[in-house]
C-alpha cells in the first residue's frame, strides 16, 4: 500500500537541461558560436533610452505565474501595456576572432542570449497557455562560412549574407515578442534590452552539446506522448481551431515552397542577364559600325542596371515574403506547444481523478474491514486528492480560456502581418517594375538611332 502514496508524473518527463555545466558539454569543440547584438528601442516616431526602462515590477510576480490559486497576476499588466509599442533594431555586426574560435558580435549580445530568453520566457508562460514566439533557428553551414572566411575577403564566401539575414530574424524575434503585452513587461526581456553588460554565456544552446542531445531526446518523448496520448475533447471550439491550424500550416509551407523558388529562379535571371550585359558589352567591343556598336554598349550598360534590379526583387521576395511565412510556420508551432500544453493539463486531471476513485476504494475497503487504525490516513488521502482534482480541473479552464484569449491576439496580429506583408510587396515590386520601365524607355531612342 506504499505505493499508493506517491504521485507518478502522468506524462513523460522533461529533462532538465539547465542543470549542465559547460565543462560536461561532450561535443564542445563543435559548438556553434553564438551572435550578440544592442537593440535600439522606439517608441512610435520617437527614440527611446533603452536604459530609462522601467523594470521594477516585482520579480517575483512575474516570474511566478500560477495557474489555480485565484485571478492571474499579469492581467492587469497585460492590460496597462496594450498600448505600448516597441520598434527594435540590431545594430551592425563585427566578426570576432579567426577560424573555429570566431563569431559574430552585436556588441553585448550573443545568439546563444537570444535562445536563453526564449527559454526563459517560455518556462515561465507555456505552461499557463502563453503562445511564445518561437526562437530563430540556428545554422551550423551558415557559422561555418563565417569561422572559415577571412574577415578581409570580400566575397560572399566570408558569410555575410548568413549575418544580414540572421540579424533580420533577430529583429523579428525581439519585436514579435516585444508586440505581446505580457512579455513585453517580463524582468527578463526587459533586462535583455536594458543592459548594456555581455549576459552569462547559457550551457544549455550549443548545436551538439551534450544538453542539445538531451534536449533532442526530449522533443522526441515530447512527440511520442502527442502521438500516444488522445484526449476526449469536450469543447468542439478546439477541435475546429486546431483543423483549421493545420489546414493553414499545410497551405502556408507550400506557398513557403513555392517562394523560396521563386527567389531561386530571380537571381538564375539576374545570373543570366549578367551574361547577356557582358556578351553584349564584348560585342560592342569587337563591331565596326558606330550607331550599332554604340547601341551594343547601351544594351550592356541596361542589361547590367536590369540584373541589379532582379537581385533587388530576389532579395524582396525573400526578405517581405519568405521570412514572414517562415516565421509563421515557427509560430504555428508555437500555437501547437500551447495546444499540447493544455492536453497534459487534461491528462494531470484525469490522473488525480483515477486516484482520487482508488483512494476511495481503499478508504471503503477500510471501513468494511472495520481498520478504524488506517481510517485516519485513508481519509487524510482522499482529502489531498480531492484537492488535487479541483485544482486539476480549474487549471484545465483556466489554460483553456487563455488559449482563446491568445488565439483571439494571435490572429488579429496574424491578419495585420499578412495585410502590411502584401502592400509593401506590391509597393515593392511596382516600384522595380516601374524602374525596369524606364531603364528600357531610355534605352530606346538608341536603337532606333542605329543607321
Amino acid at each position: 500500500m506504499a505505493d499508493d502514496n506517491v504521485d507518478p508524473p502522468p506524462l513523460f518527463e522533461n529533462v532538465n537541461i539547465h542543470s549542465h555545466d559547460r565543462d560536461d558539454d561532450l561535443f564542445v569543440s563543435a559548438r556553434q558560436d553564438p551572435v550578440e547584438e544592442t537593440p535600439t528601442v522606439t517608441n512610435g516616431q520617437n527614440d527611446l533610452d533603452v536604459s530609462s526602462l522601467n523594470i521594477s515590477e516585482s520579480r517575483a510576480e512575474m516570474e511566478t505565474v500560477p495557474i489555480d490559486n485565484g485571478p492571474d497576476p499579469l492581467e492587469q499588466a497585460e492590460l496597462e501595456s496594450e498600448d505600448e509599442y516597441l520598434d527594435i533594431t540590431i545594430a551592425d555586426t563585427q566578426k570576432m576572432g579567426e577560424g573555429m574560435g570566431a563569431y559574430v558580435a552585436y556588441l553585448t549580445r550573443r545568439f546563444s542570449d537570444f535562445l536563453g530568453l526564449h527559454d526563459k520566457l517560455t518556462e515561465k508562460y507555456l505552461k499557463v497557455g502563453r503562445i511564445i514566439p518561437p526562437a530563430p533557428e540556428k545554422s551550423v553551414i551558415g557559422m561555418t562560412k563565417i569561422k572559415m572566411g577571412s574577415s578581409t575577403e570580400g566575397n560572399q564566401n566570408n558569410g555575410s549574407d548568413f549575418v544580414e539575414r540572421r540579424k533580420a530574424s533577430l529583429e523579428r524575434y525581439l519585436r514579435r515578442t516585444a508586440q505581446h503585452p505580457v512579455l513585453i513587461m517580463d524582468p527578463d526581456f526587459r533586462e535583455f534590452l536594458e543592459y548594456d553588460v555581455e549576459l552569462p554565456k547559457a550551457t544549455n544552446t550549443s548545436a551538439l552539446s551534450s544538453a542539445g542531445v538531451m534536449r533532442l531526446f526530449n522533443k522526441v518523448g515530447e512527440t511520442v506522448n502527442k502521438i500516444t496520448y488522445k484526449m476526449d475533447e469536450s469543447d468542439p471550439w478546439f477541435e475546429e481551431k486546431l483543423a483549421h491550424i493545420e489546414a493553414l500550416e499545410t497551405q502556408l509551407r507550400k506557398l513557403h515552397t513555392n517562394v523560396e523558388a521563386m527567389v531561386t529562379y530571380r537571381k538564375e535571371l539576374a545570373n543570366l542577364t549578367n551574361g547577356v550585359s557582358r556578351s553584349a558589352a564584348m560585342l560592342s567591343s569587337c563591331e565596326d559600325h558606330n550607331s550599332l556598336s554604340r547601341a551594343l554598349f547601351q544594351l550592356a550598360d541596361t542589361e547590367e542596371k536590369v540584373e541589379s534590379l532582379h537581385i533587388d526583387q530576389a532579395n524582396t521576395d525573400f526578405y517581405i515574403l519568405c521570412e514572414l511565412l517562415k516565421d509563421y510556420l515557427g509560430l504555428l508551432g508555437s500555437v501547437r506547444d500551447a495546444f499540447h500544453e493544455r492536453t497534459k493539463m487534461f491528462q494531470h486531471w484525469q490522473h488525480s481523478e483515477q486516484m482520487l476513485a482508488k483512494k476511495r476504494e481503499i478508504k471503503a475497503k477500510f471501513e468494511l474491514q472495520g481498520r478504524t487504525d488506517k481510517l485516519d490516513q485513508a481519509n487524510s488521502e482522499v482529502t489531498e486528492w480531492e484537492a488535487k482534482v479541483e485544482r486539476g480541473q480549474e487549471s484545465f479552464e483556466k489554460i483553456s480560456q487563455m488559449i482563446k484569449k491568445e488565439m483571439e491576439r494571435f490572429e488579429k496580429c496574424r491578419i495585420h502581418d499578412f495585410k502590411i506583408m502584401f502592400i509593401k510587396y506590391l509597393e515593392n515590386h511596382l516600384e522595380h517594375q516601374a524602374q525596369l520601365v524606364k531603364y528600357w524607355e531610355a534605352f530606346l531612342p538608341e536603337a532606333k538611332a542605329i543607321a
